[in-house]
């Protein structure tokens, strides 16, 4: 393992009612990689994740942030040691307004309570961070439309804005073109690429094959809870084993 990694998972095993869900995985992501995760359902990626989020505690292992270890730290803590994460469903407040909902987040990054209840004031920091966040991801223009009424793909982009409003040093997106429709995907995968570009820590869960080989720095492939590989992503799909297990005929 490197010092100089962002994140690091050492024999990392969880084991549930004598299964093993993820089997000895060990990986080391350095600061400023764009990591693509791949592996058909059910290869534990989402799984890794959790683990590495907080929602699940490896049986054995250990996952590291910037050097600390933080495996067993709940996720509040792990968050603000400098991790974000989106989700496969949309983590938006609905009765709010974009710039509302990205201004909460700026205000758990200031160490403020984040409340849903006060009307945010514009000329504060918070406001100030969440406003650059969403020109960042294209969305300040609809700042002040409600998040209940946007597309799918605009919610993806201001879930990142929130992420972005909370400064984190490793950003997780857990198939962020889930349920969005092809003529936004263009759009959103430039929105990752500015994260990847913004000297980010980014890992990505994506079933978008030309997504993932189009912005990921490195691929690692997640086969029935083990790490299968990890390499380019030429190597990767060059990779007998990958194709063989994973990619199969259509590779």
């Amino acid at each position: 393992m490197t010092d100089h990694a962002a994140l690091e998972l050492e024999h990392v095993t969880l084991r549930i009612g004598g299964a093993h869900i993820l089997k000895d995985v060990s990986l080391s992501v350095p600061e400023g990689e764009m990591l693509g995760v791949i592996g058909p359902n059910g290869a534990g990626k989402t799984t890794l994740f959790n683990i590495v989020s907080g929602i699940l505690r490896p049986t054995e292992g250990a996952v590291r942030l910037a050097g600390a270890d933080v495996t067993t730290q709940p996720v509040h803590r792990r968050a603000a040691a400098g991790l974000g994460r989106t989700f496969q469903t949309s983590s938006l407040f609905p009765a709010l307004d974009v710039l509302e909902n990205v201004r909460l987040a700026a205000q758990v990054r200031e160490g403020r309570a984040a409340s849903v209840f006060r009307t945010p004031r514009r000329t504060d920091a918070a406001t100030r961070r969440a406003l650059a966040a969403l020109e960042e991801v294209g969305m300040a223009q609809r700042a002040d439309a409600g998040a209940s009424g946007l597309s799918h793909g605009e919610k993806r982009k201001v879930e990142i804005a929130m992420l972005i409003a909370m400064e984190p040093r490793v950003i997780l997106l857990d198939e962020p073109m889930a349920g969005v429709g092809s003529a936004d995907v263009p759009a959103l995968t430039e929105v990752i690429r500015g994260l990847h570009r913004g000297g980010r820590t980014v890992l990505m869960v994506e079933h978008h094959m030309d997504v993932v080989l189009g912005l990921a720095d490195r691929v690692a492939v997640m086969h029935h809870g083990e790490l299968l590989a990890a390499d380019s992503p030429e190597a990767v799909m060059a990779n007998p084993t990958v194709q063989s297990a994973y990619l199969g005929s259509a590779a």
